[in-house]
């Protein structure tokens, strides 16, 4: 079943930030806190009795005890920001600039972050609550005994985040949340909007062939990438003036203000269509996975090269990055389904969109490695295998095709740059194995 994109959007932006979470922490600890401040005002007025357990004291030791909390608490609010600052820059330097999102999002961070920026402002507010009263010094105790419980609480939270931190850097793990966020994008993409729905009217060639005599051109309002379409909103556009998008573009192309987004036809229909499409599209300064599988791809490809690179030179995240990209192309040959029409509930045709191939794909996955690659025989052969892993499950004569065109240019790679026999030897080998599995896939 196809994920709302729009929903799934939605989260992803609320997610992608270092504020959120802490905010909302911080709502909750004033809502704790009015709950408290209300049993100690009873308590103070006699209407209820507090436990033994409960700490008292006298205004004064209060005020320097919840001072001294507090000072700690933003001294080691400080210290996380710092560490946060350092991973984010490690992450810059070392996976590359796209992969400070990927930090972001991380909901261990963000929930450190909130949970002592909530213990500070509470603790404020049982501070400033201290005051004179009828009966004497009014003094929050039931709030003291909690702000004493979230320190014990926050220290966990600083052992967890210490741990968290430490597993998140780590290039295997980064590797595999990447893969894992382009597992999820595949999954959103596994069944048709239209799967069902009867197929009338004209066929998506005669309506491109009609668009290209009696073109109604919709220009981009503001450069950016193109990070979200909402197909669903299109069609009803569509629609609603009896007319048919063709999208020119598609999330992850960028878009120059000015130039053409999407034809309509009939033309005259371009103005209505060009004023709803702003409600229809999002673009930014940043790519994002919601609907654009082939970041993913680049960004465990980024990782790759950085990792095949002189200065860096380590041959082993280039493998791991090599493995994930043969599990994501295999699962992308078998579930990955986008569609090129968008039909409405009558069955006709409305909105006809940009997609990228598998051959596509496996170019983007294979062809920058491969050609970072020269002189590595181990990477070559990584990347046979992976190719040889997704030739046996591959559905269509054109995709495996397509798989062993970057096997043969492997395969002249390593003629031409490897100098060793044996070496040249190991890769031909794995080569003539998936020729063969082709050969006999074939038959």
């Amino acid at each position: 079943m196809r994920l709302d994109f729009r929903s799934e959007w939605r989260r992803e932006a609320l997610r992608t930030n270092l504020w959120l979470v802490p905010m909302l922490e911080v709502l909750g600890a004033v809502l704790l806190f009015v709950g408290t401040v209300a049993i100690d005002r009873a308590a103070y007025h006699g209407a209820i009795k507090l436990p033994s357990w409960v700490i008292s004291g006298t205004a004064d030791a209060s005020r320097q005890i919840l001072t001294t909390i507090a000072a700690a608490v933003i001294t080691v609010i400080g210290v996380v920001f710092s560490v946060v600052i350092v991973a984010l820059t490690l992450a810059s330097t070392q996976f590359g600039p796209r992969m400070l999102r990927n930090f972001m999002r991380d909901r261990g961070t963000q929930w450190t972050l909130g949970t002592f920026v909530a213990t500070f402002v509470y603790s404020i507010l049982a501070l400033i609550a201290i005051s004179p009263g009828p009966h004497g010094d009014f003094v929050p105790h039931v709030s003291i005994t909690t702000t004493l419980v979230l320190v014990v609480l926050d220290l966990a939270v600083l052992l967890y985040f210490i741990h968290h931190i430490a597993v998140q850097i780590q290039l295997p793990q980064v590797i595999a949340s990447i893969a894992a966020d382009v597992q999820k994008a595949i999954a959103a993409e596994a069944a048709p909007d239209s799967a069902g729905r009867p197929e009338r009217g004209l066929s998506a060639n005669e309506l491109l062939a009609r668009m290209a005599q009696e073109p109604g051109e919709v220009k981009a309002t503001e450069s950016g990438y193109l990070q979200y379409v909402r197909h669903s909103t299109l069609v009803r556009i569509a629609t609603s003036t009896d007319s048919v998008i063709h999208l020119l573009q598609r999330p992850g192309h960028f878009l120059v203000n000015g130039r053409t987004m999407a034809v309509v036809w009939p033309a005259d229909a371009a103005p209505s269509v060009a004023r709803a499409l702003q409600r229809a599209h999002l673009s930014g300064p940043y790519r994002s996975l919601s609907q654009d599988i082939s970041f993913g791809i680049d960004q465990l490809v980024e990782i790759a090269i950085r990792a095949l690179s002189p200065a860096v030179n380590d041959t082993f995240t280039a493998l791991t990055c090599i493995d994930w990209l043969g599990d994501s192309l295999r699962e992308i040959a078998l579930g990955w389904h986008p569609e090129q029409v968008h039909r409405d509930a009558q069955g006709y045709i409305r909105v006809i969109t940009t997609q990228t191939t598998f051959d596509r794909l496996v170019q983007r996955a294979f062809e920058k490695v491969r050609q970072a690659a020269a002189g590595m025989p181990a990477v070559m052969i990584r990347q046979l295998d992976a190719l040889t892993e997704i030739l046996e499950q591959v559905p269509l004569a054109g995709q495996r095709r397509v798989l062993l065109e970057q096997a043969e240019m492997i395969r002249t790679l390593c003629l031409e740059t490897v100098p060793e026999k044996a070496d040249r030897e190991d890769v031909l080998r794995r080569y003539d194995t998936l020729a063969r599995l082709a050969g006999t896939l074939q038959a």
